[in-house]
């Protein structure tokens, strides 16, 4: 029987190092040195009787038994997380692991007339709050769109077992103890079971269950007090990534009012891309994350997300994956000059990608995200342009502004689902439905470019001309001299030919 849920749990008493646990199996455990407590239990080092090792390769969570959180993630293991099952979707998917702390056993015991439980888990090393700390609070870019490739490989593995995890964060992120360059989302005691036996939970708003969660990063859906789902894992995972990049968010200063942090969630959201964009740190872009929040935002309550499509967006290139990187080294920002000459110098400042060009307005990208994801949940189609306003905006747009839009339209086409991007810069997108589409650029002269793949800028004076001819030609003083040394010597074999011809 499941344990009521209370609003504050108590901390145990610590358990004697050295004590022996039987669990449910008739496995025994010796208890070592306790080397963590969280919100209801404390962590201790275990040791394996049949298998007796100095190094410790086990650890036990313990709680009193009328504590609520360990019961919910025993049940999480015990339906979704065996380890049977995690090898088995590790050979489907074709990955080198999965992120998801093997279960070893659990049990009950007594202490000083308290009932207390206990669940067997394999050892981890330091969570990436701690590494967080030793960097200052960021990460390198490469490193934070790694970490959110990793967690959608987990996220993708416990939805399809019907539960969401519900507090993705630093601190539940741990390291592996025997290959640090893994990474493993750990503590399902607020996970939950979305979907159970395929019938996906119903749309609710509770305000009595508002708020819940890590209040930095918990969803707009828990803020209004619905159940967690699928989408709600990934937006958290997009406020984790933005923290980690930018090294604090929007709402960080009104954690202590969760209307305001709820309120500047829903702002950023709205106002995709241009509110993560400009929210880049100097020397880098959120261009992979403006995306990633995109399609997040757009996913309806009871969607599945497109995994696939979400670790393309933070990995365009395909590169594989490699060793995790955690240094405090400042990194080398790569810029290319109006001169298309290349710079290699960490003192460089990006331009605000809030800077893009102005033929996508403010106000179109304002509303789009927003309106997109409404008529999405209502099941309506959104209103396809018109042949009319199509000839009206090839009539208004010169050549090159015809061209680029066409192409962001069929990318648009070809995902119905999401707001795609372009893959070679990041730009906000134009609603096609308003009139504000099809006017002219305020300064038609300037267009800048950010980069995806290379971390820069590219800062064109002025549009590409048609005419590549039409450009001026500068020459040197000696050219200058030689061009009219030749032209004087040939005018010269002119003249005695034609009098020689006159003559003969």
């Amino acid at each position: 029987m499941a344990p009521r849920r209370k609003e504050k749990y108590k901390l145990p008493v610590p358990l004697p190092e050295g004590k022996v646990l039987d669990d449910m199996d008739g496995n025994q455990w010796i208890l070592g040195k306790m080397i963590g407590s969280g919100g209801f239990g404390l962590i201790y080092l275990a040791f394996s009787t049949n298998k007796p090792n100095k190094d410790a390769r086990h650890v036990i969570k313990v709680e009193y038994q009328e504590n609520g959180p360990l019961f919910s993630e025993l049940k999480f293991y015990q339906r979704a997380a065996k380890k049977e099952y995690i090898r088995k979707w590790i050979e489907k998917k074709k990955l080198d692991y999965l992120g998801v702390p093997l279960f070893y056993g659990f049990g009950l015991t007594d202490f000083k007339g308290r009932s207390y439980r206990f669940m067997v888990m394999e050892r981890l090393g330091v969570d990436l709050q701690q590494k967080l700390s030793d960097q200052k609070g960021t990460f390198q870019k490469s490193t934070v769109l790694q970490l959110g490739i990793r967690v959608l490989d987990i996220l993708e593995y416990i939805h399809e077992n019907e539960y969401v995890h519900g507090d993705i964060k630093a601190a539940n992120l741990l390291l592996g103890y025997i290959n640090p360059d893994q990474v493993y989302l750990a503590d399902y005691g607020l996970s939950y079971r979305y979907c159970p036996n395929g019938n996906h939970k119903q749309y609710q708003e509770n305000p009595r269950k508002g708020h819940n969660g890590t209040i930095e990063f918990t969803s707009l859906d828990a803020h209004k007090g619905v159940a967690p789902s699928r989408r709600s894992d990934v937006e958290i995972l997009g406020y984790c990534m933005l923290r980690w990049l930018c090294g604090k968010l929007p709402w960080d200063t009104n954690l202590e009012d969760p209307l305001a942090v709820q309120t500047a969630k829903t702002n950023l959201l709205d106002e995709l891309p241009e509110s993560v964009l400009s929210w880049a740190p100097p020397g880098s872009s959120c261009c992979e994350l403006a995306q990633f929040l995109v399609c997040v935002h757009n996913l309806a309550y009871d969607e599945k997300p497109d995994y696939q499509k979400l670790k393309k967006i933070l990995n365009p290139n395909g590169v594989p994956l490699g060793p995790l990187e955690f240094s405090t080294k400042a990194q080398s920002v790569r810029v290319c000059t109006p001169t298309l000459q290349k710079v290699d110098s960490p003192n460089v400042t990006m331009k605000a990608a809030i800077e893009l060009p102005d033929k996508f307005p403010k106000k179109a990208c304002r509303g789009t995200s927003a309106t997109w994801r409404k008529e999405h949940e209502e099941g309506q189609p959104r209103a396809l342009l018109s042949r009319a306003a199509a000839q009206e905006n090839s009539r208004r747009r010169n050549m090159y502004e015809y061209s680029d839009f066409q192409s962001d339209m069929h990318s648009l086409q070809q995902t119905p689902s999401y707001m795609s991007f372009q893959g070679s810069y990041c730009k906000s997108y134009p609603d096609p439905t308003s009139r504000d589409t099809i006017r002219k650029p305020r300064y038609p002269a300037q267009y800048r470019y950010i980069s995806t793949s290379d971390v820069g800028v590219t800062d064109l004076g002025s549009p590409p001309r048609l005419c590549p001819a039409a450009f001026p030609v500068t020459l040197s003083e000696d050219m200058k001299a030689d061009v009219y040394n030749y032209g004087l010597t040939i005018l010269c074999l002119l003249v005695l030919v034609c009098l020689a011809l006159y003559f003969l």
